[in-house]
């Protein structure tokens, strides 16, 4: 049974129900309810009138699970108040429901712990705002199906009209309207009289009933009712709300269904069972070969966008066309991309570089990122994905104004995100180690902890954040074959992610410092390759394939990028010597030679540019190529050709042209041009965006409810009027005592060790009353207890505007 009453007065009102609890009953309230902390209250009235405003209770009502809230749903088409047992047969109906009946009590003591429901199991009373927000109505519909009672649906009606329902039915005629009103509704709820009236009723009468039973109870009627209806609605079976529609009474809808308010009431949350089972090894292995991916992948896309990348949209986000791009380059599909864009977003490695013509690209957090080891890379990575609000998988809907959302644009963040991918993981956390669930039933079960009545839109976003975070776990290596790994339960437990380093490293292959060269102007790196190995193969080589191990493949475009980062062909030679387990082909060699041999031969400056050259027949020929035309090229000097076009289109017209030609300095000497050379400046990771304050520590929920005893104390205590006070004030607030009786009541106090209550003005202006106790009263000042704060403070004795001393219990 729930919580038994003791001896004391039931409470009247909610704000004397919190007053009878205890510290940690407060506390709780505080846990459940966090948004009722900011501010904290003064005392517990004004807590009391905070958790019964409006958007406070519905924030309540969406975080219960589906027993609790139908509980709720109960209470709102009960009396009210409603003992205990008339809420049970309102669960488990008539034949009773060992489960209901089992689960109910711990229901009712979640609401009660949430201040949705007051008062002790004789007097349940659901507070006011609920009430309304639950109980049915024409335009708000309750989830129960349950339509008006007798009494609501005959108050528009004539007391003619009710004496004529009370003959149909066989009841004496009564002197009033609330007489007649009572006596129909105590044979609506009379079990062996109602059965007695349905048998009388028609077939065709009984199927009407039938349809509104379950709801929705309102029906329409024509002008000239069919006779079954006729014959329901002479009886009040059926009752006029407008010219055209009637509605079942909730009395006799409750008959018609043995009692029960709810047709299947869920006791018990879905099980959630193992739908495959594999080896605890396999899918760490398989998990952690996809964290491995998902840094490659990480690493793949920064790196090209390290010359900056795509320009930023004027209303903030990436473009269609440029997320397009990404995924092509990427080869994943475009959600794909989009998650990857904002992950690495969300952990700060990429953002605005907040110049004139804003574009995107890597921070300078980026580069200590890849400093570190790849587990504890990947722990940033997938730390940030499990707190962060933002949600990829609205990118290509529409936001409420019908505009698009682009991929790193605004209003991305839902702050039920994180809690749902938690909750995802928790679920697959409480299976054995290597089963997985079907997702179907983990979100029935989500659909239990959280029926969300914020409508079928909110469902829907909870039921797509669950499957996004089922593909966004095994993307990132969370998860391996839907089950959770061994480094995914350790994340879920330490976001820190210091455990799941430690089970993960030694999951990924170890970094190595060769490749094997290929006659094909190939490279295999036979693993991931140490970062400084890393970083000069991918300038002198283009990734071509990536996986377990990765193909570069030698270019001329890539063995001049080398060349033009300040590499000499010796040196290129000597690189490839030192890394690689095979003897450089002959083919790889005669590349390099040859890139070399041309490159630097024709030199490109700001003229507004210029290309000049030793050998006058190359410019010859670069000026008969018609490819040439759009350069703007004429000749200054036998070595020398003048271009109308900048430096870098130069270049890049010489190069598509087939030519090497290198970026020269005012000073003549040859440009290095680095590939890592763009950052943003420092900028910090986005802050998630929380779905209303977040739960209070330990620390600030004590001293909240210490404050808020203090400032109740300080409100309701009982007061001795002094029999010097110059205004007695009937209203039973302090009087203003002057100066001497201030300085002489607080005095004894401090000699007594007795508490004393004040009013207080301080330097700003503000006024407020305190309970203190004087410890010692010099100079001035009073030094006190203050009850209010839970602390020793001073007070200046010409800012007390009156004292008062507390009544004796």
């Amino acid at each position: 049974m729930p919580e038994e009453q003791d001896g004391t007065a039931a409470p009247r009102t909610l704000a004397e129900a919190l007053r009878a609890r205890g510290d940690e009953g407060i506390a709780a309230l505080l846990r459940a309810r966090p948004d009722l902390l900011v501010p904290v209250p003064t005392d517990l009235t004004q807590l009391a009138t905070r958790a019964g405003t409006r958007a406070s209770v519905v924030r309540a009502l969406e975080r219960l699970d589906r027993f609790a809230l139908q509980t709720a749903e109960a209470l709102a088409v009960a009396p009210d108040p409603a003992p205990y047992p008339a809420l049970l047969a309102l669960m488990a109906g008539d034949v009773g429901d060992a489960a209901v009946a089992r689960a109910l009590p711990g229901a009712v003591a979640v609401l009660r712990e949430q201040a949705l429901v007051w008062g002790g199991d004789d007097r349940l009373r659901l507070v006011r705002t609920a009430r309304e927000l639950l109980a049915p109505s024409p335009q708000h519909p309750s989830p129960t199906g349950l339509g008006p009672t007798v009494a609501e649906a005959t108050a528009g009606m004539s007391p003619g009209r009710v004496q004529e329902i009370l003959q149909a039915v066989g009841l004496p005629s009564t002197h009033d309207p609330v007489s007649a009103v009572a006596a129909l509704t105590g044979l609506f709820t009379d079990r062996t009289r109602m059965d007695a009236l349905l048998d009388q009723a028609p077939a065709d009468a009984l199927g009407v009933l039938d349809r509104l039973v379950w709801g929705p109870p309102y029906g329409e009627v024509g002008a000239v009712p069919a006779p079954p209806v006729r014959w329901l609605r002479d009886r009040g079976l059926l009752l006029p709300v407008s010219a055209r529609t009637v509605a079942l009474p909730r009395e006799v809808a409750l008959h018609l269904r043995a009692g029960r308010a709810h047709r299947v009431p869920e006791p018990a949350p879905p099980a959630v069972e193992p739908a495959r089972e594999y080896r605890p090894q396999v899918v760490d292995g398989t998990a952690a070969g996809q964290a491995y991916t998902a840094l490659a992948t990480a690493e793949e896309l920064l790196k090209k966008w390290d010359q900056g990348g795509p320009p930023v949209l004027r209303a903030g986000g990436l473009s269609v066309r440029d997320l397009k791009r990404t995924a092509t380059a990427l080869d994943v599909p475009e959600p794909v991309a989009a998650f990857w864009l904002e992950l690495l977003y969300g952990t700060g490695l990429l953002a605005p570089d907040g110049e004139a013509g804003e574009r995107y690209a890597p921070t300078p957090a980026y580069d200590a990122w890849l400093e570190l080891p790849a587990a504890r890379r990947w722990a940033r990575l997938a730390g940030t994905w499990l707190a962060s609000t933002r949600t990829p998988g609205l990118v290509g809907g529409q936001d409420a104004k019908g505009r698009t959302l682009s991929v790193l644009g605004p209003d991305l963040d839902r702050g039920a995100a994180p809690e749902v991918r938690r909750r995802v993981l928790e679920l697959l956390a409480a299976l054995p180690p290597g089963s997985a669930a079907e997702p179907d039933v983990l979100l029935a079960r989500l659909r239990w902890e959280r029926p969300l009545r914020g409508g079928a839109a909110g469902a829907d976003l909870r039921a797509r954040l669950a499957v996004w975070a089922l593909s966004e776990a095994e993307t990132l290596g969370v998860t391996g074959r839907g089950a959770l790994s061994g480094h995914g339960r350790a994340l879920l437990d330490d976001p820190d992610g210091e455990a799941a380093v430690a089970l993960l490293a030694p999951l990924l292959p170890e970094p190595v410092d060769h490749v094997l060269l290929q006659a094909d102007l190939t490279a295999v790196a036979p693993g991931p390759l140490r970062r400084p190995l890393a970083d000069a193969l991918s300038v002198l080589a283009d990734v071509e394939s990536t996986g377990g191990a990765t193909v570069y493949r030698f270019t001329p475009g890539s063995v001049r990028r080398a060349l033009d980062a300040g590499r000499t062909a010796a040196e290129l030679h000597a690189f490839l010597a030192e890394h690689s387990r095979t003897p450089v082909p002959q083919p790889l060699a005669y590349l390099i030679d040859d890139v070399a041999r041309r490159h630097g031969h024709l030199r490109v400056g700001a003229a507004s540019s210029y290309v000049r050259c030793d050998d006058d027949a190359v410019l010859g020929e670069i000026l008969a190529d018609k490819r040439s035309a759009s350069l703007g090229l004429r000749r200054l000097a036998p070595t020398v050709l003048a271009s109308k076009a900048a430096p870098a289109a130069l270049l890049d017209g010489l190069r598509s042209m087939g030519f090497a030609p290198a970026a020269e300095s005012a000073q003549g000497d040859v440009l290095v041009t680095r590939a890592d050379a763009y950052r943003t400046g420092p900028r910090t990771a986005p802050a998630p965006v929380p779905d209303g304050p977040p739960v209070p520590d330990a620390t600030l929920l004590g001293a909240a409810v210490r404050a808020i005893r203090a400032g109740d104390l300080a409100a309701t205590v009982t007061r001795k009027e002094p029999e010097t006070a110059t205004t007695a004030r009937a209203d039973g607030a302090l009087p203003r005592t002057s100066a001497a009786e201030t300085l002489a009541t607080v005095q004894a106090a401090a000699l007594t060790n007795s508490a004393v209550w004040i009013g207080y003005v301080n330097a700003e202006g503000a006024a407020s009353q305190r309970v203190i106790a004087p410890v010692r009263v010099e100079g001035g000042f009073v030094t006190a207890y203050d009850h209010t704060a839970d602390e020793v403070r001073t007070y200046a004795l010409h800012r007390i505007t009156g004292v008062a001393e507390l009544a004796d219990e």
